[in-house]
């Protein structure tokens, strides 16, 4: 094995453990609508709508965040639902027009849990503003993307 092999491909679990040539993503869910560039029209009814997947399995569940994780609610998963596929999501929502973070998180049939952006800092041994510094996001990364919504109805990255 050259350096690539070996210093590139390996990926560390939440466990601690390394393993190489891990192709598996985890599970991995991102809200598409609000999301970035996106703006609210006002204050009111919405639905969050996004998408959802995992390398290991189906997906069994989704919950949506309103207020920066510290609630969190069972999203209505769509038909149809297939193993290592993309399965879509919604979840009726009220903005009462004040500055909030969205988020979802996704758990595959082995149980898996979407990690945090801290989870994962900590995984790899970074402090938790490690993405801010480097402006990019590694190819398997799936913490959870927050999406701030701003009084003026705009919403943008919430991680950059």
């Amino acid at each position: 094995m050259a350096m690539m092999e070996t210093s590139r491909y390996p990926s560390m679990t939440l466990d601690g453990k390394s393993h190489w040539f891990e192709f598996t993503l985890g599970p991995k869910s991102v809200i598409t609508r609000p999301a970035g560039g996106y703006r609210m029209p006002g204050p009111g009814f919405h639905e969050v709508t996004g998408l959802a997947w995992s390398g290991a399995g189906a997906v069994k569940r989704v919950e949506v965040s309103t207020d920066g994780g510290r609630t969190w609610v069972d999203a209505t998963l769509h038909e149809p639902i297939a193993r290592k596929a993309h399965t879509r999501f919604s979840c009726p929502w009220t903005w009462d027009g004040n500055e909030t973070v969205l988020q979802s998180r996704c758990t595959d049939e082995t149980g898996t849990v979407q990690p945090t952006v801290a989870a994962v800092a900590k995984l790899w041994g970074a402090d938790i503003d490690f993405l801010k510094k480097s402006q990019q996001v590694v190819g398997d990364f799936n913490a959870i993307q927050p999406w701030k919504v701003n009084k003026d109805g705009s919403v943008q990255n919430a991680i950059f």
